[in-house]
C-alpha cells in the first residue's frame, strides 16, 4: 500500500487553512511584484530615474523588514487570524491606490504603506500553519503555502502583458479590489488554533512580553546562523525579483512582456516543484535524523548556486532559462524548510517573533541590494556582477547551517 503524503491525523481543516492562506500568499507577492514587470510603462507615465525606480522596491523592503518583528510579535501575542485579515485588507486598499498615483512621491508613499501592511502577514501565516501541522506534515504544508507565493510572482510577471493590453493602472486597481473582497471572506472562514482541553484564560497566561521574546530568540546561538544565512538569501532573491526582467530584456533583446514572463514563470514553476519535493523529503528525512530539514535545505542550495553564478555570464538564452529553472528548484527547498528549521531552534511561543526577525534582516539587506542594483544600472554596469557575488556568498552561508544543533525534534 502506498503511503499518503498527507498524514491521516492531520484534520481536514488543517489543510483547508493551507488552501485559504495559499490565496492570500498569491495576492501578497503579486501585489508587491507587479510593479517590477511594468517598468517601462510606469517610467513612461511617471518621470523617474532607474535609481528612483529601484527605490520603489527598496523602500517597500526596508519598511517591511523593520516592521516584520513587530508583526511576528503581535501574531504571537494576539490573534493570528486578525493579523492576516487586517494585513490583506490594508495592502489591497494600497494596491488599488497605487493604480491612481500620479507622481513619483505618491507612488513611493503607497509602496511605503504596502510595506507596513504586508509586514504583518508572513510571520502570522507561517505561525498559524505550524500551529495546525505537526512534524510529519509541517514542511509539506509550508511548501504548499509557499507555492502560493510563486503563483503570485508568476502573475506579477504577467504585468508587462497587462500593461501592454490595458495599461499599468488597470492591474493594480483590479487586484486591489479582489484582495478586499477575499479579506471579507476570511473574516468568516479563518479560525485561530486552540488546543483541546485548554481554556481561553489559560492560553492568555502563556502570553509573553516583547522583552521576553527577544531574550529568548537572541539567547539561542543557532538562531544567529539562521539569521546570517537568511539575510544572504534574502539579498539574492530580491536582486532576482527586482532586476531579472530588465536583465533578460537587455541581455537577450526581449520584449517587455517576454522578459517579464521569462523572469518569473520559469523560476516559480521550478520553485513549486522544489517546495513539494523539498517538503516531502524533509518530512521523511527528519524522522531519520534531527538535522534532516537542514540537510534538505543545504542540498537544494548547493545544487542551485553554481547555476545562479552561470546565469550572470552566459550569453545563451536557453542556458539562462536552464539556470533560472535549477535555481528556482533550489529556492523551493529553502522555502519549505526555513520555518520548520526555526521550529527546531526557537520555542513554539516565539515562532512568529523569530520569523519576523529573520524577515527584518533579509528584507532590509535585500532592499539595499535592490537599490545598489539601480545605481549600478544607472552607471551602465552589468547587473550580472551582483548575481555572481551573491551565488558565492549564498553557497558559503548555506553550509554554515550545518553547525546548527536542533534544540528539539519539533
Amino acid at each position: 500500500m502506498k503511503q499518503s503524503l498527507l498524514p491521516s491525523y492531520s484534520s481536514k481543516y488543517s489543510w483547508l487553512i493551507v488552501a485559504m492562506l495559499w490565496i492570500v500568499a498569491m495576492l501578497n507577492y503579486f501585489d508587491r511584484l507587479l510593479i517590477t514587470s511594468m517598468h517601462d510603462p510606469i517610467m513612461g507615465d511617471i518621470r523617474m530615474t532607474e535609481t528612483q525606480f529601484g527605490l520603489l522596491t527598496a523602500v517597500f523592503l526596508w519598511i517591511y523588514g523593520v516592521l516584520s518583528p513587530f508583526g511576528g510579535y503581535f501574531a504571537d501575542k494576539y490573534s493570528r487570524k486578525w493579523m492576516i485579515v487586517g494585513s490583506l485588507l490594508v495592502w489591497s486598499l494600497v494596491t488599488t491606490w497605487t493604480g491612481y498615483a500620479n507622481s513619483f512621491t505618491e507612488i513611493l508613499i503607497a509602496r511605503a504603506f504596502m510595506g507596513i501592511s504586508e509586514a504583518c502577514y508572513i510571520p502570522a501565516a507561517l505561525a498559524m500553519i505550524t500551529d495546525y501541522h505537526i512534524k510529519s506534515s509541517r514542511s509539506l504544508a509550508i511548501g504548499i503555502h509557499s507555492s502560493g507565493l510563486y503563483a503570485g510572482m508568476v502573475l506579477g510577471g504577467l504585468g508587462g502583458f497587462i500593461a501592454d493590453l490595458w495599461g499599468w493602472r488597470w492591474g493594480f486597481q483590479l487586484f486591489g479590489i479582489i484582495g478586499v473582497t477575499y479579506a471579507i471572506i476570511l473574516i468568516l472562514a479563518l479560525k485561530d488554533y486552540k488546543k483541546k482541553g485548554i481554556k481561553k484564560e489559560e492560553n492568555k497566561e502563556e502570553r509573553i512580553n516583547a522583552i521576553d521574546s527577544l531574550k529568548n530568540v537572541f539567547g539561542i546561538p543557532s538562531f544567529y546562523l539562521l539569521l546570517v544565512y537568511n539575510s544572504i538569501i534574502g539579498a539574492a532573491f530580491w536582486v532576482i525579483y527586482a532586476w531579472l526582467p530588465l536583465f533578460l530584456q537587455k541581455s537577450f533583446n526581449l520584449s517587455l512582456g517576454e522578459a517579464g514572463i521569462s523572469a518569473t514563470a520559469y523560476i516559480q514553476i521550478a520553485s513549486l516543484g522544489g517546495v513539494l519535493l523539498g517538503g516531502v523529503l524533509s518530512d521523511r528525512w527528519v524522522n531519520l535524523k534531527p538535522k534532516g530539514r537542514i540537510y534538505t535545505l543545504v542540498l537544494g542550495i548547493t545544487i542551485g548556486c553554481p547555476f545562479f553564478f552561470l546565469l550572470g555570464i552566459t550569453q545563451l538564452f536557453w542556458l539562462a532559462i536552464v539556470c533560472i529553472v535549477i535555481f528556482g528548484l533550489s529556492r523551493g527547498f529553502h522555502d519549505s524548510n526555513l520555518m520548520p528549521i526555526l521550529c527546531q531552534v526557537v520555542d513554539k511561543r516565539y515562532r512568529g517573533t523569530g520569523f519576523g526577525i529573520l524577515n527584518f534582516f533579509s528584507t532590509i539587506i535585500g532592499g539595499i541590494m535592490v537599490y545598489i542594483g539601480g545605481i549600478i544600472m544607472d552607471a551602465d554596469i552589468n547587473i550580472s556582477l551582483i548575481f555572481q557575488i551573491s551565488a558565492l556568498v549564498l553557497l558559503i552561508g548555506s553550509w554554515s547551517l550545518m553547525l546548527i544543533k536542533p534544540a528539539s525534534n519539533e
